[in-house]
């Protein structure tokens, strides 16, 4: 039971289940949010347990083509998929962190983080037990990711990013190999510390003591990696200090490796901090290195680790490139040899007969969290376009249209213009081999017509609802396409067991954390056609 508001949090003494290798193989339904949505089982209550609610209705949008009697009959299916997004494998003992501005901002931190590990491998269960689109029958025939695949740009978290989409034993932990050593047992009452019954942020606002939660979230989870091909698009979070900074002086990369954390500073400055940041006013770190310098008196000390180290691009395509990491493939996931010799993080695959799939790189190396393309990239895309004419093509990019504004300059390329989001519509409107737009960053569910092909932006996985994306794509024969999405949650099941603390409970309780989390609304869930759609397109 959750505690009332200004009341201490019951106790919950002891977990029932030791260890993820103990985790049994479970049985997971196919199911979708046509079928049942997570939802709260009483909303007045001031923590709310989440349970079975009523899914989401399919919602045919007409603005680009009318559909037309018969179709699915005599429909043809030329590719279906899954759309993974905002991952955001967090290292939550990470160094450059910046916790502290919750006190300026409460979403600022988020009380699921801690979690983000077993979450994921959840959602690779729900999409390896569907095996089949839910609109066609056919067969899905690889799932793509579509950025910040990790939170800190930490070598642990792209570690753990690829074990989980290929397979393999992951411990979601950095530094002290026993014990948690973070802000959620700093005694700052800030944040949730959910081994202890004082007073907190969190425990004000309903959160429970759960008995060994940190024990559990730094234990070993074991991922089946996914049993289809996956493909690979990169983020601002997976090339950028906190998803925005660039860093040219390496101050943040010594300071991510070493044995000091800083985990609460003065309202005032909090608040000046937030400000800048939130403007992407500080693309370089300079005045967040200012003030990890100042405050070296206030920092504790925790276990250095190189494994916090950033990764560069080059590592990111190494990374991927390694075969052991190939999983169910293909060999570098979209990646090969020539991205590492042109120092390059785009490129194509297929998708199917006559579809082709375009993934592009919009993080700017200049810094800051919106995004663009350089020159070279956007004249690439465009011999991309034209050598594709003849068939299909999908763009998959991490941000998305109207979050592409970024004028940064590219350090490396100093005198190369950056282009912005309505040039790429522009461009993407005068190929009408284009059918869809793919894309995540702004943590909701958005789905846009643009002429003559459709935008669709999936919500994160570490924001409730917690959400991946079903695309599957068809010929109606009779001159028009359908693009049918679809919405899945994880296999974690809905209602959570605060005394379940294995690897399948911290999963669902992933999913009610981030539903109770401060600030958190329904915004991201989108309206009704924002959701499981048909996307009807002239041809």
């Amino acid at each position: 039971a959750a505690a009332a508001p200004g009341t201490a949090a019951p106790s919950v003494p002891s977990p029932r289940t030791p260890a993820a290798s103990a985790t049994p193989t479970r049985t997971v339904p196919a199911r979708t949010t046509l079928d049942s949505v997570a939802a709260p089982r009483d909303s007045a209550a001031a923590f709310r347990r989440l349970g079975d609610g009523p899914g989401w209705r399919r919602v045919v949008r007409e603005t680009l083509a009318a559909p037309r009697p018969g179709r699915a009959q005599r429909r043809t299916v030329l590719s279906s998929f899954v759309q993974l997004t905002d991952l955001h494998l967090v290292d939550v003992q990470h160094p450059v962190r910046t916790e502290y501005l919750r006190s300026q901002q409460l979403s600022g931190w988020r009380p699921q983080e801690a979690l983000t590990v077993p979450g994921a491998v959840a959602l690779i269960e729900q999409i390896n037990a569907l095996k089949e689109g839910p609109a066609t029958g056919a067969p899905l025939s690889f799932a793509v990711t579509t950025g910040d695949n990790t939170d800190n740009n930490s070598r642990a978290e792209l570690d753990w990013f690829l074990t989980v989409m290929s397979g393999g034993r992951i411990s979601p932990n950095t530094g002290d190999l026993q014990r948690y050593e973070g802000v959620q047992n700093s005694d700052e009452r800030l944040f949730w510390h959910p081994e202890d019954s004082r007073r907190d942020t969190d425990k004000r606002l309903g959160y429970p003591r759960i008995d060994g939660f940190l024990d559990a979230a730094i234990r070993s989870v074991n991922s089946p990696g996914l049993r289809i091909p996956w493909y690979s698009t990169v983020g601002n979070h997976d090339g950028l200090a906190s998803g925005a900074m660039a860093d040219p002086s390496g101050f943040l990369a010594e300071f991510a490796v070493g044995a000091k954390k800083l985990y609460g500073i003065p309202d005032a400055e909090a608040k000046q901090l937030l400000k800048l940041l939130s403007k992407g006013g500080d693309p370089n770190g300079a005045k967040l290195i200012d003030l990890l310098r100042r405050s070296k008196r206030a920092m504790r000390s925790i276990t250095a680790d190189p494994r916090r180290a950033p990764f560069g691009p080059r590592e990111y395509l190494t990374a991927h490139l390694d075969p052991a990491r190939a999983g169910a493939g293909p060999a570098g996931h979209g990646y090969t040899a020539a991205n590492l010799d042109n120092d390059t993080l785009y490129y194509t695959f297929p998708m199917g007969e006559n579809v082709t799939g375009i993934s592009l790189d919009t993080t700017d190396r200049g810094g800051h969290y919106t995004g663009s393309l350089n020159t070279a990239q956007l004249n690439w895309l465009k011999r991309k376009l034209a050598e594709h004419r003849d068939g299909y093509v999908v763009i998959f990019s991490h941000h998305n249209s109207w979050t592409m504004t970024n004028t940064h300059p590219d350090p490396a390329h100093p005198g190369e213009a950056r282009h912005h989001g309505d040039e790429v519509l522009a461009l993407l409107k005068r190929n009408r081999n284009v059918l869809a737009w793919v894309n995540g960053h702004s943590h909701r569910n958005s789905i846009l017509p643009h002429g003559s092909f459709w935008e669709i932006s999936t919500a994160s996985h570490i924001d409730f609802p917690q959400l991946a994306r079903v695309i599957e794509i068809t010929d109606n024969g009779d001159g028009t396409l359908s693009l049918f999405t679809t919405l899945i949650e994880s296999a974690a099941p809905h209602r959570t067991d605060f005394e379940d603390l294995s690897q399948t409970g911290l999963a669902a309780l992933y999913r009610e954390l981030s539903h109770n989390a401060p600030g958190s609304t329904t915004a991201p869930a989108g309206k009704s056609s924002d959701r499981n759609t048909e996307l009807l397109l002239s041809r």
